[in-house]
């Protein structure tokens, strides 16, 4: 089965980039894998410190992470599949994309203020030449129904 690999973090575009993974999955029988990206320096502490932040931080993904399956699965009938990686966000999407063969296409979710499309859509946009898979940029500022005409 074909997955849309799609980045869950903090920010607004992750919402456009769920739901047109979600709904391109919907549209053609594929899967949808989420990937959450702890970076390795929130957890620069005591050892006890910094295993307590790595828990707490999984904690906050998995919760995000129901929110978005639930609507997955609840109007789209996909069910999403999260993985939890460590490490420098750009790394590590390129290592799961290697990893996980039935990874066919990243989804982004591109800013839409004037400060750019955001950081990871800029990194990825520079590798995306050697990439093995196509990268699809879905703008943030796109409604819930052209979303929909697209997919």
């Amino acid at each position: 089965m074909r997955k849309f690999l799609v980045v869950l973090d903090d920010s607004r575009e992750c919402l456009n980039a769920m739901r047109f993974a979600a709904m391109r999955a919907a549209h053609t029988q594929g899967g949808v894998q989420i990937l959450s990206v702890i970076p390795p320096d929130e957890f620069n502490h005591w050892i006890g410190v910094g295993d307590i932040m790595r828990e707490e931080a999984r904690e906050r993904i998995i919760a995000h992470f129901e929110v978005f399956a639930k609507w997955m699965r609840d109007k789209q009938g996909v069910d999403p599949e999260l993985v939890i990686r460590e490490g420098e966000a750009v790394t590590e999407i390129l290592g799961q994309i290697r990893e996980d063969t039935e990874v066919g296409v990243l989804v982004l979710g591109a800013g839409d203020d004037k400060k750019g499309p955001g950081p990871l859509v800029t990194q990825m946009s520079r590798n995306s030449g050697s990439l093995p898979i196509p990268v699809t940029i879905v703008p943030g500022d796109l409604s819930k129904e052209r979303l929909e005409a697209i997919t």
